[in-house]
């Protein structure tokens, strides 16, 4: 595999530098796929850094050091993190113009890039992405003994800042339900909405994957895509109504977003979910919404109703399929502020009845 890897290495050093962009709709769409407020992409970089993913033969160039990680993330089914790899990468040789030897990563150099990516409009999370990111690869270079360690990201923001509320009411969850669509793409974007909210806030990737036979005996049983936790949900009426009103044409998968099974079906998936996000998007500006509506907000959305409700957290996060209770806090942080600003309110109201 390294004798491999090292002609992949010479052929990539060899080559014009080619842009594989992950754009969904623009620069902005992309940062907000990448950065999501879930903890969980935090979660893959810290995983990545921890497992010891470092080739043995490797150019000191930024370019083709992150080439061969990606190369080994792709080899090893870490589709996801490779894109997220490939996709800080590109961003780091817009800023730079060109390959940059690991020696020359430094402190000034690193808060260059963060003035740039925050010039652009990136926000406080897209940096700390991007240079989370950079600096994993970076620390497995040091852990190659490629470049010593002059600690580069040590003047970045890499945390994670709140931000915008995501998750809707209970009200708004009805008002999506029974807003009258004729149009079948928007149906179609709505039902896979509510379907995700019925379903404890399934990924769009999961939806993607379920299988017909995951139903059996009035439950359904799958395995997350990103975490391999296994989630059991009762199978209730609302559910078969989706399924019935958007059949399948697939023999196996459940839902109809992958239609053919050609070894392309995480472009499948991936090109659906643009589509309905863009969907989503018309639907929340005809209901007066005053966030974007995305798949996303559904899972964000059940996490919050589900806690306002009073069900435990841990519950929360064993419904949702998260492999820590930090990463469901983490979804909850704008209901907990908006429980900190209901006792506000009534401790002034309580303080102004009694001067009364």
């Amino acid at each position: 595999m390294f004798a491999l890897l090292s002609i992949i290495n010479y052929i990539i050093k060899s080559m014009e530098p080619i842009k594989l962009e992950f754009y969904l709709k623009g620069t902005g769409q992309l940062e907000d796929a990448l950065v999501r407020l879930n903890g969980e992409p935090y979660e893959l970089i810290r995983r990545e850094e921890d497992s010891g993913l470092t080739p043995t033969s490797a150019s000191t160039s930024i370019k083709v050091f992150m080439n061969s990680l990606i190369e080994r993330l792709n080899v090893s089914g870490r589709e996801r993190t490779a894109e997220t790899y490939r996709s800080a990468l590109n961003s780091f040789m817009r800023f730079s113009g060109g390959d940059v030897p690991l020696g020359s990563l430094t402190s000034e150099m690193m808060k260059d890039y963060e003035r740039y990516l925050v010039n652009r409009g990136a926000t406080l999370n897209t940096v700390s992405f991007y240079m989370r990111i950079l600096r994993s690869a970076y620390h497995k270079a040091v852990k190659a003994g490629l470049v010593v360690d002059c600690n580069p990201f040590g003047g970045v923001y890499t945390g994670v800042a709140n931000t915008a509320k995501r998750a809707l009411s209970l009200e708004d969850i009805r008002r999506i339900k029974q807003l009258p669509i004729t149009d079948a793409s928007m149906r179609f974007a709505r039902d896979m909405f509510m379907f995700s909210f019925y379903t404890h806030g399934m990924s769009f990737v999961d939806m993607s994957y379920l299988k017909r036979r995951s139903i059996s005996d009035g439950w359904i049983t799958y395995h997350r895509h990103k975490t391999h936790q296994k989630i059991m949900i009762r199978w209730e009426r609302c559910m078969q109504e989706i399924v019935d009103a958007h059949p399948s044409v697939h023999d196996e998968y459940l839902l109809p977003i992958i239609k053919r099974s050609n070894g392309k079906e995480r472009n499948q998936y991936r090109g659906k979910q643009s589509e309905v996000n863009r969907l989503l998007g018309q639907i929340g500006r005809e209901i007066g919404l005053s966030s974007s509506l995305t798949m996303y907000v559904a899972r964000h959305s059940w996490a919050s109703i589900a806690a306002s409700m009073n069900v435990p957290i841990d519950v929360i996060s064993k419904g949702m399929g998260h492999t820590s209770e930090k990463t469901t806090r983490i979804y909850l942080r704008s209901l907990e502020w908006s429980r900190i600003d209901e006792v506000n309110s009534l401790i002034i109201e309580r303080l102004y009845n009694k001067k009364m």
